[in-house]
């Protein structure tokens, strides 16, 4: 299928609306003369109203302006829509090149399930900086799968049969992302990867790495690894859940320093994939050591059904064992 425009998303229009100020009072019922004892009659109480510019300036402002003003206030903390970045400043030495991907697919088994939206972000960082650089080159296409989208996944992803109905992975110009790339990176790779060397054999000669499990994002004060999660952390909401987004995300997260090391998260992962890694697996490993091997940074491998951890040498290696 053809290269898809890059996304573009517009700002929320939120302004605050301005109410009613004022409640009319309510009127008694009017009695005649000959039926009641004659009252005073009492002067309703001067009702304080909004001057009409001042309601009009509330609805029409700059919002990113009343954003600033109200985050300067401790007890308020505020969320922007997350704009998706297609354009860095150049780079000021050598960079490498990677590839961001996400993926939405039938189910959870890539032994059965299949891809039916592939989102992949090319852009180069700045080897001295770990920043992004330059022009980021974007494709985002959907496939039939050939098996029917449950209701569950359309409900999750927005993707309906009818849209992938006929579609197909545009392979020539997947190819064309691929070329001299240095590192695929994905939020979870451990899912992502089996699906796309399943669909896209090339993928399989790239190194990976995995953003979510190759970054200790405890000790980098995050509670939480999940996407969203780190998006919040850094003042950003996104639209979940579609793959282009979610690569926007991801771009927009490791391109921000880490919180305890300050070293961008982009930075850390091309490190990391100079070095060799190990993966452990506690094969045979009890129901109840579940929680004792979450403790030590063990993830559950819902494919192979074993507990797994990363290790970065072959000291932690043997250590761990």
């Amino acid at each position: 299928m053809p290269d898809t425009d890059p996304l573009r998303t517009t700002q929320l229009d939120f302004g605050f609306e301005a109410g009613d100020p004022s409640v009319a009072p309510s009127v008694a019922p009017s009695v005649a003369p000959s039926a009641a004892p004659k009252r005073k009659p009492r002067r309703a109480a001067p009702v304080a109203a909004v001057p009409a510019p001042a309601v009009a300036t509330a609805q029409a402002g700059d919002a990113e302006a009343l954003a600033r003003q109200l985050e300067t206030h401790p007890d308020y903390r505020v969320l922007r829509r997350l704009q998706p970045r297609l354009q860095f400043a150049p780079a000021t030495g050598a960079v490498r090149r990677v590839l961001l991907l996400d993926t939405e697919t039938t189910g959870l088994d890539a032994s059965r399930d299949k891809i039916i939206e592939l989102a992949l972000l090319r852009v180069e960082v700045d080897e001295t900086s770990g920043l992004p650089s330059g022009t980021v080159q974007v494709y985002d296409g959907l496939e039939d799968p050939g098996m029917s989208i449950s209701r569950e996944i359309e409900q999750l992803t927005g993707i309906t049969n009818a849209m992938v109905r006929g579609q197909r992975i545009d392979e020539a110009r997947v190819a064309e992302l691929l070329d001299g790339v240095d590192l695929v990176i994905a939020h979870n790779a451990a899912f992502d990867r089996p699906f796309v060397e399943a669909r896209l054999p090339a993928f399989a000669q790239l190194p990976w790495a995995c953003s979510f499990a190759d970054i200790d994002w405890k000790s980098e004060g995050q509670s939480s690894a999940k996407l969203e999660n780190l998006a919040l952390s850094k003042g950003w909401f996104y639209d979940a859940h579609r793959a282009e987004m979610d690569c926007h995300a991801l771009l927009a997260v490791l391109g921000q320093p880490l919180p305890q090391s300050q070293q961008s998260g982009l930075a850390r992962l091309l490190a990391a994939a100079r070095q060799d890694a190990f993966q452990l697996q506690a094969t045979a490993a009890p129901f109840d050591a579940k929680d004792a091997l979450k403790a030590r940074g063990y993830r559950w491998n819902a494919e192979q059904r074993v507990w797994q951890t990363l290790l970065a040498d072959e000291a932690a290696l043997q250590g761990e064992c």
